[in-house]
């Protein structure tokens, strides 16, 4: 298990819970004072009331939980979302509402899922010739799925 500093400014004692013990995202809730009604295809900033110190070499990814998308259409903007190791500030949840009708959060609700995972720097080396594979310059769809 990482040890991840993490400072607590929220409303309710609402740090990120993982829902079971191999659960590899940990549950983030809203740290709101009143209700967010989000419209279809309305998008907001929900903050979580908490802030974190990634240590070198890991990101957080901030993804949607499965539910919420299934029952609601309630997703993220940029999922996954990266939090860079030398981040500080506030961690904020960008919610959209891809369903037809209106979605309501409130105060406490699990809206997001947090992933802990490392990270690899690339070193770009320019080349003239990248090695050939079967699939070669096929994109979308090219492999049949």
């Amino acid at each position: 298990m990482k040890k991840v500093p993490i400072k607590a400014v929220f409303k309710e004692n609402r740090k990120p819970v993982y829902g079971s013990p191999l659960a590899s995202g940990a549950d983030l809730f809203a740290d709101i004072d009143e209700p967010i009604r989000l419209q279809s295809l309305e998008r907001c900033l929900v903050p979580t009331g908490f802030f974190l110190q990634i240590p070198d070499g890991y990101e957080a990814q901030v993804r949607p939980r499965s539910g919420l998308a299934v029952r609601h259409g309630l997703s993220l903007v940029n999922t996954p979302g990266t939090i860079d190791a030398d981040y500080r500030g506030e961690v904020k949840v960008i919610l959209v509402n891809l369903g037809k009708d209106p979605v309501t959060v409130s105060p406490g609700d699990r809206i997001a899922q947090l992933v802990i995972a490392p990270v690899v720097q690339a070193e770009w080396i320019a080349v003239d010739r990248l090695e050939a594979t079967e699939r070669g310059e096929g994109g979308f769809g090219s492999t049949g799925v």
